[in-house]
């Protein structure tokens, strides 16, 4: 559940193809039917906020937007509404039939998937008090990262890369998304693993720098 599921109705959305180093495994389906690949440069579709044939019931149309700035703008990027989510779902194939699913789940689901990409941002902005982040680029995944095999954790239910602007320079991190258990009230139930990218000198040595403060402190 990446920012993925953020993209803005009508804009371009930069990305930039990712180092190999630091992930590469298997490349499950993504948790977040939003993401739909990696976009260079290209304009995005309309929003579908059209209810499918077959809808069971009505699907708020309303989009909220995130806390998250873009980079190519001084906007922030904004969130699917009920009704984009599920058609997202239903064209990566899924059954609404096959599942016992209601609005109230739908409601839930877009409450659980925004506060997912809060929580990143929150942890982004804690390694780029290191540097200066000027905002969200861009948003790929998902592959599996070496650490998901030496977690105390399962495997992780999502993985995506998020990538920054810093200064000009493209900076990627990595989330993984761990199933937490119950959710709250504040529709958090997600355990995320964020850091940056091993795919450049500054990102190994800010990771050695916050495992010496982690291990010292």
């Amino acid at each position: 559940m990446g920012l993925s599921a953020s993209a803005p109705a009508a804009s371009t959305v930069q990305t930039s193809t990712p180092a190999a180093s630091d992930h590469q495994t298997a490349a499950p389906t993504s948790g977040c039917p939003m993401h739909e690949g990696k976009v260079k440069g290209a304009k995005m579709p309309p929003p579908n906020q059209t209810p499918a044939p077959d809808q069971p019931f009505p699907l708020s149309t309303v989009r909220e937007e995130s806390s998250i700035p873009r980079a190519d703008s001084d906007k922030k990027w904004v969130y699917p509404s009920e009704q984009m989510f599920w058609n997202a779902m239903l064209k990566k194939g899924w059954k609404w039939k096959d599942e016992d699913i209601s609005q109230k789940d739908m409601y839930n689901i877009i409450r659980i998937h925004n506060q997912n990409n809060e929580q990143a941002w929150k942890e982004i902005l804690k390694w780029e008090a290191l540097h200066a982040a000027r905002g969200l680029e861009a948003f790929e995944g998902p592959i599996y990262s070496p650490a998901c095999f030496h977690s105390r954790y399962e495997l992780p239910f999502d993985r995506h890369d998020w990538i920054i602007n810093r200064c000009g320079t493209e900076v990627r991190y990595v989330i993984d998304y761990y199933d937490g258990g119950e959710v709250n009230q504040d529709y958090q139930f997600t355990i995320l693993d964020v850091r940056p990218a091993l795919d450049s000198l500054s990102a190994v040595w800010d990771r050695m720098k916050v495992a010496w403060w982690r291990w010292t402190s």
